[in-house]
């Protein structure tokens, strides 16, 4: 037997699993709890294993903390439950093209950077790219997202499992591999000598229902844990009804991408789990997604001017270009304001996700996530509720709320701190200055004490 086996044999079984167990006592002046909206104060939580073990006033958790526990002190800040991204992209980064290119192309804006990153980056380029995106996601706060779609055949599944294994930090992840979509649902008038194999890389396409049973299951073969599907009156309720059954049968939730009142009403009359955008909904619909719990995901993107800011710092805009963009800024935030307050009264069950997938100029990708949030407190949604719907709210869409969007017992020790109070102003959420996963510091950015 080698020496050094030897000596580890000799260790005490309790030390061994007393250092694996190793607990840390986590201190603030403040403890947001977003399902009641009230503060604890001061607050401490005690973390082992990766888990919370207790919450509560400092003294108390402090004489249950076991021998050789560490303290991290945050002094005057609020602690959070850490964030969760429900609707983002992390293997794509789209570059904003020129008006000139923007206008010659029938595809917009999105999908020429789309078709670049299929066409003109490998399967591994677009995972490291991913593996990056979800590092600075993870710096911003974001200790779980929901990536759905634009990651290749299985690049966002491959980078969830390298997360897990910690091979790469990032948030935890819900990946759900390839889109479902009709025929030509995002790319038009491809060279056809080149079309299919560049569509298959990014799509499953569904021209019946027993196509779109199949994708399921093929999505469910790469390990995906989510099913997103994206109608624009090109699926029918036959193949729709398929993905949710097919899913529902293997214990998956959908996630449908859809804008149009007949399109949302095609989802709910399937029984997805979520609607993503929607923003075509109706009031009876929403009526209709309250009493069935369907999920609505709010997608801020391009709330609060957001392209425009882009657009200013990426490309020479025209001056009609410019007063067109002012122009919709403007009608947006009206739409916005209502849609939100329809949102609010109609009772729906409500999360939000940041949609990104667009390079922002001076900021890493969990900066330009976590700016779309506070404009939801700018469109009139108070601040706790956007709280929540990053949170607690997300964590049930999710199906994680045994695990994340709270500081409970038992769940993960993931956590974010900030130096002021997120409910007098939102705008804190874009100044994280710590943040845990799983009980692991990955930034503190306060002062010791």
């Amino acid at each position: 037997m080698r020496p050094s086996l030897i000596l580890l044999l000799a260790i005490p079984s309790a030390l061994i699993s007393q250092s694996a167990a190793a607990a840390t006592l986590l201190k603030a002046a403040h403890l947001l709890d977003p399902r009641t909206g009230s503060a604890l104060s001061p607050a401490a939580v005690l973390i082992e294993a990766g888990k919370i073990r207790e919450v509560g006033a400092p003294p108390a958790v402090e004489t249950h903390a076991p021998r050789g526990f560490r303290t991290v002190d945050l002094g005057n800040a609020t602690l959070l439950p850490g964030l969760i991204d429900s609707h983002t992209h992390l293997l794509i980064d789209v570059v904003l093209p020129t008006e000139a290119e923007s206008i010659r192309r029938n595809n917009g804006d999105f999908a020429p950077g789309l078709l670049l990153a299929v066409a003109g980056m490998s399967p591994a380029d677009r995972v490291l790219l991913g593996a990056q995106l979800a590092r600075e996601d993870l710096e911003s706060g974001f200790t779980t997202v929901r990536n759905l779609g634009h990651s290749g055949i299985n690049g966002d599944i491959a980078l969830r499992d390298a997360i897990n294994r910690g091979r790469v930090p990032g948030p935890r992840m819900l990946a759900c591999g390839r889109k479902l979509t009709a025929p030509g649902g995002y790319f038009q008038n491809l060279n056809p000598a080149v079309a299919n194999q560049i569509i298959d890389q990014e799509f499953f396409q569904i021209d019946s229902p027993e196509q779109a049973r199949h994708a399921v299951r093929e999505n469910i073969f790469y390990g995906a844990d989510v099913i997103k599907i994206s109608i624009d009156d090109d699926v029918t309720q036959a193949e729709m009804n398929a993905v949710v059954e097919e899913a529902h049968r293997q214990k998956l939730k959908v996630a449908v991408h859809a804008f149009s009142a007949p399109n949302i009403q095609m989802a709910i009359d399937a029984g997805a789990d979520s609607i993503e955008h929607g923003d075509g909904v109706t009031d009876e619909q929403l009526k209709t997604m309250r009493d069935k719990g369907i999920f609505f995901d709010i997608t801020p993107t391009f709330w609060s001017g957001f392209f425009t800011k882009i657009s200013e710092q990426l490309i020479v805009m025209s001056a009609p270009l410019k007063a067109d963009l002012a122009a919709g800024d403007e009608r947006r935030r009206d739409r916005t304001a209502k849609f939100t307050e329809r949102i609010l009264k109609s009772g729906v069950k409500f999360a939000a996700g940041s949609d990104m997938c667009w390079f922002y100029p001076g900021k890493t990708r969990g900066q330009a996530s976590v700016s779309r949030f506070p404009a939801l407190h700018e469109a009139g949604m108070p601040s706790l509720d956007v709280i929540r719907a990053i949170t607690i709210h997300a964590a049930e869409m999710l199906g994680w709320q045994d695990r994340v969007g709270s500081i409970e017992v038992g769940k993960f020790a993931d956590l974010v701190a900030v130096a002021g109070d997120p409910l007098s102003d939102i705008t804190e959420l874009e100044r994280v200055r710590f943040v845990m996963k799983e009980g692991q510091v990955i930034k503190n950015d306060f002062t010791s004490h």
